[in-house]
């Protein structure tokens, strides 16, 4: 899954909200800097490149991914962690930041207050979170394919989980609710871009849990053709650019 994610997601989906999470985060300056859900280390290794000075510690709850990401960015410090039970003491980073891990938190306000427990007084939240699933044509095309295969029963995790988290408001009061002050909160839309769309829809299928619920619903090779197709005659065979719009959240502790 690590594998898959690394090879057709992060170049198409993540790298651009990276990039610009990247700039914000060096231009705070910061010394000392913990990521959550960290991933491929793909914010990682922009981080360690942008911030050459800054000390980077990077956590993610699944082994397999804290394994990948210790390998392809080796200078940061890689610990696998809970967000809502951080093994860190008070006050002892300057920044976190977190790209697109916030919507799986289980409980969000109790993982938000851990954030504020492990900053410094002053010390910013730095992350984003995925618009509706609408605004992420990448996702909508998925969706559709999906619903196509699985007509009775299409798997949800996109709709509930990834895009499960798109009011402000709520995050917002979330953040309020730990203990931070919003600085600043964006609405950010970029463009993704993929060399075919076939390799989206196998990223999406063998690189998300998607994986999973297709798996558990006897998906094979057929669904995999019939998502392709639809994603195809939304999007084009490729290469395909498509807009994806996230909120971006700064907040002090």
């Amino acid at each position: 899954m690590s594998a898959a994610y690394e090879q057709y997601l992060v170049p198409a989906v993540f790298r651009p909200f990276a990039e610009d999470l990247t700039a914000r985060a060096a231009a705070l300056r910061p010394g000392r800097v913990l990521e959550l859900a960290a991933g491929t280390g793909v914010l990682t290794s922009s981080l360690l490149a942008a911030a050459p000075w800054a000390e980077v510690t990077a956590t993610d709850l699944n082994e397999a991914m804290v394994a990948f990401g210790s390998a392809r960015a080796p200078d940061a410090v890689w610990r696998q962690a809970d967000a809502q039970r951080l093994p860190f003491s008070d006050g002892g980073f300057d920044l976190v930041v977190c790209q697109f891990g916030v919507m799986f938190f289980p409980d969000r306000i109790e993982a938000f207050t851990e954030v504020h427990r492990v900053l410094a007084p002053g010390g910013r939240f730095l992350f984003n979170t995925w618009g509706p699933l609408g605004t992420h044509s990448f996702e909508v095309a998925l969706q559709a394919g999906l619903e196509r295969a699985f007509p009775a029963d299409p798997p949800r995790f996109f709709a509930t989980v990834p895009h499960g988290y798109s009011d402000p408001s709520v995050v917002a009061a979330d953040l309020a609710a730990a203990g931070f002050t919003v600085e600043d909160e964006q609405e950010l839309t970029l463009q993704g871009q993929a060399a075919s769309t076939a390799d989206l829809a196998i990223g999406y299928l063998t690189g998300t849990p998607v994986r999973m619920a297709v798996e558990e619903r006897g998906g094979g090779p057929a669904v995999r053709a019939t998502v392709v197709e639809e994603m195809t005659a939304r999007l084009g065979p490729g290469p395909v650019t498509a807009p994806m719009t996230a909120y971006v959240f700064r907040a002090a502790a």
